[in-house]
């Protein structure tokens, strides 16, 4: 056997494999009932170039038998997202059983460009985008994609917005082979939708703003404005996006007048519902997204509120042949010509071509421990955000930006020793002072008013003690 054979043969030896794996689990357990119980900083903050040099790239020639060691030292370094002072940003403590769904996804490895290569996993992510699409009410017709992440999955159905009503063939023909395009988007909605008309050629006009209220959402009555707007720039609007729980303050747009005016304009219409798609799945909360049925796309983020490992994004069209017209090519290594053009080879559709077993961690999470988690989940997190609220109100030194629609909330703490000139500049030093000693994961974001913190309260495991510890923390800090 040559020194190759022999590396080989013990890289791939399935009793090794056994051994670290069962060491692994034992190592992750520990962690994870550590981090649950609140042990220890939410971030051990460091420095980038610090960790860095923590892990400088001296790899050896020879296998170095150092894996479990490795792995602690990522564990003690990395950001705990189930530790339960989590606040941060919509990135979830994901349910431990998908985790071992993402082991045997890269075991497999079967990449899913076409049906040969993940017969198993194209048919679970067929069956996990119809219960979506019947949880948001939308009809049978209805198709899509699971594809890597809410930004991907805009870009995917902007794609075929312009494929379906700019009027020529801009995939084949080019971005200025007809008039230029615009969408219509509310000045709250997401940067990945002005990122994705600037990747289609548009420039800084693809994306013609819409204003909102008080609380973020769009203002239905701006609509025609922004058209003639648009209209007198010599744009042709394509589409409106609206925004089912905004990044920002997590603000649910009012779909039903929305849907109204794309019928009436002729418009395609897309909901970025990344974060508030999962609004659907409870009795108390769905209505927040009523009319999204009647959008020709929705986006929607199994790895914020489905309790998933990022990134897993659904892109689900309400017609589900204009899914083929987000990416209208072919590769004849890989497609065959088939005039049907089938929708079991997913890489007709998505923007990657081998793509993981996307839908493997969904759909067991789902068969395994039910729909009610989900649901539930779903619920206690809006509940919490509102009794969060309702106390920092109540406290007299902490201002809330606006009345939460989900489980995203922004709020500043004014301390009367602190003068209101001096407020922005407080909320970013108090979260430095929380984020790098570790004691909470909170971000900050700017709104018209001035700077405000802002938590998404997307872990499971954070309790309202918690939440009051933050506002604790917050006023120890400022003292100082």
């Amino acid at each position: 056997m040559t020194d190759f054979r022999r590396r080989v043969a013990a890289a791939y030896d399935a009793e090794t494999f056994r051994r670290e794996a069962h060491r692994l689990v034992d190592t992750l357990a520990g962690y994870l009932a550590q981090a649950e119980r609140g042990e220890g900083p939410v971030l051990p903050w460091a420095a980038p170039a610090v960790n860095v040099d923590r892990f400088a790239a001296a790899f050896p020639e020879e296998p170095s038998g150092d894996f479990a060691d490795l792995i602690a030292r990522v564990l003690s370094g990395s950001n705990h997202l189930h530790h339960p002072r989590y606040a941060g940003h919509q990135v979830t403590a994901p349910v431990p059983l998908a985790a071992l769904c993402d082991a045997v996804s890269s075991l497999l490895n079967n990449g899913m460009a076409v049906y040969e290569m993940g017969p198993v996993s194209t048919a679970m992510e067929r069956n996990v985008l119809r219960w979506m699409a019947a949880r948001l009410g939308m009809p049978e017709t209805t198709d899509g994609v699971l594809t890597s992440g809410g930004s991907a999955g805009n870009l995917t159905a902007l794609l075929a917005a312009r494929q379906a009503k700019a009027g020529y063939d801009a995939w084949n023909e080019g971005a200025h082979a007809g008039p230029p395009l615009t969408v219509l988007v509310p000045k709250s909605a997401h940067y990945s939708i002005s990122r994705a008309t600037r990747i289609m050629g548009w420039g800084e006009g693809g994306v013609t703003p819409v204003s909102v209220d008080e609380r973020f959402r769009l203002r239905p009555e701006a609509l025609d404005i922004a058209l003639k707007t648009a209209t007198l720039a010599g744009r042709k609007v394509i589409a409106v996006v609206a925004s089912a729980g905004s990044t920002a303050t997590g603000a649910f747009d009012p779909l039903e007048p929305v849907a109204d005016f794309c019928e009436r304009h002729d418009l395609w219409f897309h909901v970025d519902g990344a974060h508030g798609a999962s609004a659907a799945l409870s009795p108390t909360y769905r209505h927040l997204v009523r009319g999204i049925d009647r959008a020709d796309s929705v986006v929607w983020d199994a790895h914020k509120g489905l309790l998933m490992p990022a990134l897993v994004t659904a892109v689900l069209f309400r017609d589900g042949s204009r899914s083929f017209e987000a990416f209208a090519q072919e590769a004849s290594y890989l497609f065959h010509g088939d005039a049907e053009r089938p929708w079991s080879d997913v890489a007709l559709r998505t923007l990657e071509c081998t793509k993981e077993m996307m839908a493997l961690k969904v759909y067991a999470c789902l068969s395994v421990l039910g729909t009610r988690l989900f649901s539930d989940a779903v619920t206690e997190s809006y509940d919490q955000a509102r009794r969060f609220a309702k106390r920092l109100t109540a406290a007299g030194d902490f201002e809330v930006a606006t009345q939460p629609d989900c489980n995203i909330l922004c709020f500043r703490h004014t301390p009367a020793h602190v003068p209101p000139e001096e407020w922005d500049a407080l909320q970013a030093r108090l979260r430095e002072r929380l984020v790098t000693r570790g004691d909470f994961y909170l971000v900050q974001t700017k709104l018209p008013k001035g700077v405000y913190l802002r938590v998404t309260l997307i872990n499971p495991l954070t309790t309202d003690a918690d939440l009051d510890a933050m506002m604790e923390a917050l006023r120890t800090a400022a003292r100082r």
